[in-house]
C-alpha cells in the first residue's frame, strides 16, 4: 500500500528524518520502526547521489522514501521520484505560483509537467509496464507543500486550492520566527497554535492531507487531535544521543 493510500486510509504515520548522506546510516535507520524515512536536502546533508544510493535500503526495509528537496529546487521533486521516491516536501511554499511550480514538476500531464525517465524508480518500485506506471503515478505520488511563513499562511487555501498539491507540511520552528517577527524560535510557542492548528483544518476541508515536524514527541498527540496525519520525528543526532543515554544509564544504573 503506498504512502498515499495509507494517509487517505486515516492511518497515522510517523517518518524518521535522516541528515547524515551515507546509504548505510539510512539502511540502519530504515530498520527501525518507523514507517517512513524522509531524506533532507534542505538543511541534512543528503544530495542528489546520496537520495539515489539511499532511497534503495530505506524500500528494501518496506518504508515508504520521502526527500525534502532544498528552497526552489523544484527540478530536484521529479529526480526524487525518478530514484523512487513516494512523496516530496518542498520547503518555503509562500506563493501560489511557487505551488504550481512544485506540481508541475511532481505531476506527469495533464495535472502536470513531469517528464518521463523514471529509470530507477520503475523498477525498484513500480508495476511491470510504462504504462501502468504513467497512469498510477499522479495518484501514487504526494506533494507536501512547507507552510513556514506569514506569506504561506496569507496564501493557504489558493495554495491548497492548486492541482497536484497533495497536502501541507508545517515546519515549527521556522514558523516561530515568522510569527514572533524574528524574536523567537520555539517550536511549541504556544502563541502560533492556534495557526497551527488552522493549517490542519483547513487542508481537511479541501480534502488534502497535513504533516508535520515533531521537535516534542510529546506534542504529537495534540498535533493529532489537531488533524494532523504524519509526523516527522528526530534525526541520526538525536536517535545516537537517545540510544547512548539509555545505554549508559543502565550500566551505570547496574553499578550502583
Amino acid at each position: 500500500m503506498s504512502l498515499a493510500e495509507r494517509l487517505a486510509g486515516g492511518e497515522t504515520l510517523f517518518t524518521a528524518w535522516s541528515s547524515v548522506p551515507d546509504a548505510l546510516t539510512v539502511e540502519i535507520v530504515a530498520g527501525q520502526g518507523f514507517d517512513a524515512v524522509t531524506l533532507d536536502m534542505q538543511h541534512g546533508g543528503h544530495h542528489e547521489d546520496s537520495v539515489v544510493r539511499s532511497i534503495a535500503p530505506v524500500l528494501a526495509a518496506g518504508r515508504h522514501a520521502i526527500v525534502r528537496i532544498p528552497v526552489g529546487r523544484f527540478d530536484m521533486a521529479s529526480r526524487a521520484l525518478d530514484f523512487g521516491a513516494e512523496a516530496v516536501i518542498a520547503p518555503m511554499v509562500n506563493s501560489v505560483d511557487d505551488a504550481r511550480r512544485f506540481a508541475a514538476a511532481m505531476k506527469y500531464p495533464p495535472v502536470g509537467q513531469r517528464s518521463w525517465g523514471p529509470t530507477f524508480g520503475m523498477p525498484r518500485r513500480g508495476p511491470a509496464g510504462a504504462q501502468d506506471w504513467l497512469h498510477a503515478q499522479n495518484g501514487a505520488t504526494t506533494a507536501f507543500a512547507m507552510i513556514e511563513t506569514r506569506e504561506a499562511l496569507a496564501a493557504l487555501d489558493d495554495i491548497l486550492a492548486v492541482p497536484g498539491i497533495d497536502g501541507v507540511f508545517v515546519g515549527p520552528s521556522d514558523f516561530s520566527i515568522a510569527w514572533s517577527e524574528g524574536e523567537r524560535i520555539d517550536p511549541g510557542l504556544g502563541a502560533m497554535m492556534e495557526a497551527i492548528a488552522d493549517i490542519a483544518a483547513r487542508a481537511a476541508q479541501a480534502g488534502k492531507r497535513a504533516g508535520i515536524y515533531v521537535v516534542d514527541p510529546a506534542l504529537c498527540g495534540r498535533y493529532a487531535a489537531m488533524g494532523y496525519e504524519l509526523f516527522a520525528l528526530g534525526s541520526e543526532h538525536v536517535y545516537m544521543a537517545k540510544g547512548v543515554e539509555t545505554l549508559l544509564g543502565a550500566a551505570r544504573q547496574s553499578m550502583e
